[in-house]
């Protein structure tokens, strides 16, 4: 991923592209100034052009009759077929959910003479999140946390029915009544058949882990969907969708060490993310317990790894592991035994009980793998102990 600003038009364009509000723009396609539905028998007057791109185009506009209908909508027009049946079938399948973009109606209209599909959604006033968070800047952790808990909880939804989204950019989160955030644009939402994902043929650029836009990864899975989701929490925080996110640059966020880690967790390398919202929304109710020193009789015959400031080189330390018969490893992981912690590092991703190693012994820890942490003084104790 490139590592310098990106124009937000450019992260835009590949599937919205706002509407250009210069005085005498005219929309690209033409549209009759009123759409009937053959499903419900509303007439929809379409007030004025407020977004179109690669989907078509999006009218505000007013119901009749309004019983059981808001006062405004948003009629969605488009021309290709496989669009609309995702956004309707993903609409109705999320229809109880408080946080997806409600669908009103949905039918086809051939009377102008070719064949176009409409879509009567829920209108955020606030328009979409890019636009939202150019006009307000950053936003508190609280909100951030909430917002993204119940945005999660729709994304959830659809990975327990094996859907992804595939597109959660700010660009496709709408900002409704009291700033509430609410998941939408479904076009290229898709089903999972195959347990290693789906094909990733379909992507924002600028809005995608690295393994995925440069082509090393082909397979789509939920764990990219949690990563938009951490992209997102880290925009918000930010008050900006310009500058590009990497997981390194998460110790800067303004916010708590334990929301830190979790869209470290979300941001990090593909194996040790979230691997759908559910987990992603556990971690943000449950914050980690904070690591306790334990015990150990000796070194020999373990798996054992550093981590922090040592008083003596870390060389010394490895070589002392080595000579009491202890097997040395760069990183903890599964097969690990020991951790020896030593003095937090203050570029540690959140906080001194956030190091990246630490974090990976947590992760551990909820699958039941354990790594029994010890201090150096331990650690010194027992590699100078005779056999």
């Amino acid at each position: 991923m490139p590592t310098q600003s990106v124009p937000p038009a450019a992260r835009r364009a590949s599937y919205t592209r706002h509407l250009d509000r210069r005085p005498g723009a005219a929309p690209a396609i033409p549209a009759p100034p009123t759409a009937h539905s053959s499903e419900t028998g509303r007439t929809y007057r379409l007030d004025r052009l407020i977004g179109k791109g690669g989907f078509g185009e999006v009218y505000l506009a007013t119901p009749s009759p309004a019983q059981g209908f808001p006062d405004k909508v948003c009629i969605k027009i488009s021309d290709r077929l496989s669009g609309w049946l995702r956004e309707a079938y993903f609409a109705e399948l999320l229809a109880r959910e408080p946080r997806a973009l409600r669908v009103y109606d949905r039918f086809a209209d051939a009377s102008s003479g070719a064949m176009r599909y409409y879509l009567a959604m829920e209108y955020a006033e606030h328009g979409d999140l890019g636009s939202w968070l150019e006009k307000v800047g950053a936003q508190s952790e609280r909100f951030v946390r909430r917002e993204l808990a119940a945005i999660a909880g729709a994304l959830d939804a659809l990975h327990r029915g094996h859907a992804m989204h595939r597109d959660l950019t700010p660009f496709n989160v709408f900002v409704c009544t009291g700033n509430q955030l609410k998941l939408g644009d479904f076009g290229i939402a898709t089903h999972q058949l195959n347990p290693r994902g789906v094909t990733a043929d379909a992507f924002n650029l600028f809005h995608v882990p690295n393994e995925i836009a440069w082509g090393r990864v082909r397979r789509w899975q939920k764990r990219d969907d949690v990563y938009q989701i951490g992209l997102l929490a880290a925009m918000l925080l930010r008050g900006d969708t310009t500058t590009v996110m990497r997981s390194k640059d998460v110790r800067t966020l303004p916010c708590s060490d334990h929301f830190k880690e979790v869209i470290h967790c979300c941001l990090g390398s593909r194996g040790k993310r979230y691997e759908s919202a559910r987990e992603l929304i556990a971690a943000l109710r449950k914050p980690p317990r904070e690591p306790s020193l334990g015990r150990t009789d000796s070194l020999k015959g373990k798996r054992v790894s550093f981590t922090g400031f040592l008083v003596r080189p870390r060389a010394d330390a490895i070589a002392a592991a080595r000579k009491a018969g202890a097997l040395v490893q760069s990183k903890p992981g599964p097969s690990t035994d020991i951790l020896v912690r030593g003095r937090p590092n203050a570029q540690q991703i959140a906080g001194k009980d956030g190091g990246s190693k630490l974090i990976e012994v947590r992760r551990l820890a909820a699958q039941g793998i354990k790594v029994t942490v010890i201090g150096e003084r331990q650690f010194w104790k027992l590699a100078a102990a005779k056999k």
